[in-house]
């Protein structure tokens, strides 16, 4: 049986370096790793038994990077430092420093005596201290004989800045007033009479603005992950001999009770035992309207208790409830690789070598065809500053963490990037009927009283003596009842086994069941209600008798009933493009009801459970790519046999296992949100993918043909990568 390591990686700079480190990493026997550059995060896989830990850091740390076990514990509410502060730090001052190295090339004007030394003098700490993390990441690759983006900026930066000493120093360009004019395209004038401070300077505080906006934004892409793991409460009153105790959250174990006040958060995941309340779950699921519980009904830990006082039996603690398992299927699928982005890292595996070949071959080119040195140094310098693949290193984590993170906050969990490329193909959805498209609960639909009868008394004297029971039937009767206003107090309750029950209510001998219950007691239906009855088995619904003094005197229809978002769901599956099937083990009649009632034209009713894997291959033989939507046990297996599973977070946990999808709230709708939300992610990252590509493709031609300054490469090379992460984070605004 496979397992699997999570391990975070350090010193990564660019998709070259986690293609490094994954590389190192699967070549160690029976290890499967993918490494995610936005994440830094690596997740490695045996195949046979686990590799030590220590092994796989040992290969990582030869490539030149480190690694280590991330923490499994809460991470703080507020976070005293920002990571990406030293970044910015040296930004700025590198910027404050390069503006006017910049404009004194720039402009002529400002070219006064000695100029040049005043440019070395603020371009100097720029190429040393703020180009230091490049230099020492390109020192380190050196060493081990490979390349990557720090290469490349190393390079230009370091060949600018040595080209402008030998000018200043045993060339011209030192002398006493000398000026140069700043021209877009490169000029054939005499090498040693030029410098290239300001492209060193410029080149460095770009890239290190570019990099700095890029961290601020990954980590605003993993804050959702982050709230979800602070939603969870923080300490708990437990009930312990009688009396309550505090204790911190992490202490509770399965079995324990504990109280919820009005306002408070849910502890952990359990089971309500006293007490009424209405559960704000829109913090995990989106879901605005909150949700009735009493005993008997499970609530999820990080809920709110909006209204009364609950008493909670703790039924999952730690890492087993279900705000810890969203997080770790948010995690598993922000760390996993699309298959469009396992392309883009074996083009960036190439890239780095290739653009230093490229940048080589400029320069001799140049050289070569008489060209005068400044013009083959600056076209050469600018095609390896342009080549750096950020963009292209970016394009698919990036969407991905933003897109995964904004559905978490929607109640949609996305297991992992592969599942977005099936979210296109799909066109034909199968919908499980019962906790699915219905709530999976009976409910009382219809009362038919016989001629000269009240309907209201017919159901307060039934949902009365219903209520002494507890079969699904009468509680939906009793439920009915209720809503009516206060019911009497049933005696002499008793049941018939596989009839019904008898009592007395309000002085009256009361029957409800089957019509052979009350021809017992020689109340015989009249045509009225024997129609009523035949028009609800003919609809697949539950039909009771119902009888008193020596009559009967009506009809009880119950059903599992349609969720009121169901038909609207429907509705947008079919904006999707996709062809909606019913498919349940329920008969024909009572499937067609609820088909019609939704508007799904397809049904496949009366299938056993073990059928229902067979009519999901069958839709596939037919040429179709099926989406599969369930709940339960019985439907593990077909959720996992479909193209793309859609489990309810409702439902069971070995529906959810199976599917590729979560939902966390049981509204249908919430699958059509699904399927847009990754499709969404998808038409991101492919859209990342084509500007970063075509940027490259279109760029390197022109600075190898002397067409781009550095500087402007630098600067477009930083933007490139600001886009995609800016592009990635309009997937934050799904859904409002």
């Amino acid at each position: 049986m496979s397992s699997s390591v999570e391990l975070a990686i350090g010193g990564m700079t660019c998709a070259a370096c986690a293609n490094r480190v994954e590389k190192r990493l699967n070549k160690m026997d029976g290890v499967t790793a993918t490494v995610n550059f936005a994440t830094e995060k690596a997740r490695v896989s045996f195949d046979g038994p686990p590799v030590p830990v220590e092994d796989l850091v040992a290969q990582v740390e030869k490539a030149g990077y480190t690694a280590a076990v991330p923490r499994t514990e809460r991470e703080p509410a507020a976070e005293p430092d920002d990571p990406s502060r030293p970044l910015r730090d040296r930004a700025v001052v590198s910027l404050l420093l390069s503006v006017p190295v910049i404009a004194m090339a720039m402009v002529p004007a400002l070219q006064f005596t000695h100029w040049q030394w005043a440019s070395l003098t603020l371009a100097a700490p720029v190429v040393v201290w703020g180009a230091l993390p490049f230099h020492v990441a390109a020192w380190k690759n050196l060493r081990l004989g490979t390349a990557t983006m720090d290469t490349l900026v190393s390079l230009g930066v370091g060949a600018a800045f040595l080209w402008s000493l030998y000018a200043l120093f045993l060339g011209t360009a030192g002398e006493p007033g000398m000026t140069h004019a700043f021209e877009f395209t490169v000029a054939r004038t005499d090498g040693s009479a030029d410098i290239y401070l300001e492209t060193a300077a410029g080149v460095t505080s770009f890239i290190l603005l570019g990099k700095y906006f890029e961290a601020r934004a990954k980590r605003r892409a993993g804050t959702a992950l982050r709230a979800l793991m602070e939603l969870g409460a923080k300490e708990v009153a437990v009930l312990r001999g009688g009396r309550e105790t505090m204790v911190p959250v992490e202490q509770l174990v399965v079995g324990d009770r504990f109280v919820v006040r009005p306002g408070e958060k849910v502890a952990t995941d359990g089971e309500v035992e006293s007490g009424t309340s209405a559960v704000d779950m829109s913090m995990l699921t989106g879901e605005s309207v909150p949700a009735e519980v009493g005993p008997g009904d499970a609530v999820v830990g990080a809920t709110v208790n909006a209204g009364g006082r609950l008493v909670v039996r703790a039924t999952r603690v730690g890492s087993d409830t279900q705000l810890a398992q969203m997080a770790r299927l948010v995690e598993e699928a922000q760390n996993g690789k699309a298959e469009v982005q396992r392309l883009a890292d074996r083009v960036s595996g190439v890239f780095v070598p290739a653009a230093i070949l490229v940048a080589a071959g400029t320069l001799g080119f140049w050289l070569g065809t008489g060209g005068p040195t400044s013009a083959a140094f600056s076209a050469a310098v600018a095609v390896l500053i342009i080549a750096c693949p950020c963009a292209l290193g970016l394009a698919t984590p990036m969407a991905l963490m933003v897109g995964t993170g904004r559905g978490a906050q929607l109640g949609i969990l996305i297991k992992g990037p592969e599942v977005l490329e099936n979210t296109r193909r799909v066109d034909t959805v199968v919908l499980d009927k019962t906790g699915t498209v219905t709530t999976g609960r009976m409910a009382l639909v219809r009362t038919v009283a016989a001629d000269g009868e009240d309907e209201t008394e017919v159901l307060r004297l039934a949902g009365a003596l219903e209520s002494s029971s507890e079969h699904p039937v009468a509680r939906a009767i009793a439920a009915g009842a209720r809503e009516q206003g206060a019911l009497p107090e049933p005696e002499d309750f008793a049941n018939t086994a596989g009839l019904g029950v008898r009592g007395t209510v309000a002085g009256r001998t009361v029957l409800v069941g089957r019509p052979a219950l009350l021809e017992e007691a020689g109340q015989h239906l009249p045509e009225e209600l024997s129609t009523a009855m035949k028009e609800a088995h003919g609809e697949g619904r539950t039909a009771v008798a119902v009888g008193w003094d020596g009559r009967a005197r009506g009809v009880l229809v119950v059903s599992d009933t349609v969720k009121p978002t169901s038909a609207e769901a429907v509705r947008a599956f079919r904006d999707l493009g996709l062809t909606p099937v019913l498919l349940t083990g329920d008969n024909e009649s009572a499937a067609r009801a609820v088909a019609d009632e939704v508007g799904i034209e397809r049904v496949v009713a009366e299938v056993l459970p073990r059928d229902k894997v067979d009519e999901v291959r069958r839709l596939q033989a037919e040429g179709r790519t099926v989406a599969m939507v369930g709940d339960g046990v019985n439907d593990a297996a077909a959720l996992a046999q479909a193209d793309l599973g859609l489990s309810m977070g409702t439902g069971t946990d070995a529906a959810i296992e199976a599917g590729d999808l979560t939902l966390v709230r049981g509204d249908l709708r919430a699958a059509a949100d699904a399927v847009r939300l990754s499709r969404r992610t998808l038409a991101t990252i492919k859209g990342n993918l084509f500007w970063a590509f075509a940027y490259n493709t279109a760029a390197i031609p022109l600075a190898a043909a002397g067409l781009l300054n550095p500087m402007l490469a630098g600067a477009a090379m930083a933007v490139s990568s600001v886009f995609v992460v800016t592009n990635s984070q309009r997937l934050r605004t799904f859904g409002r």
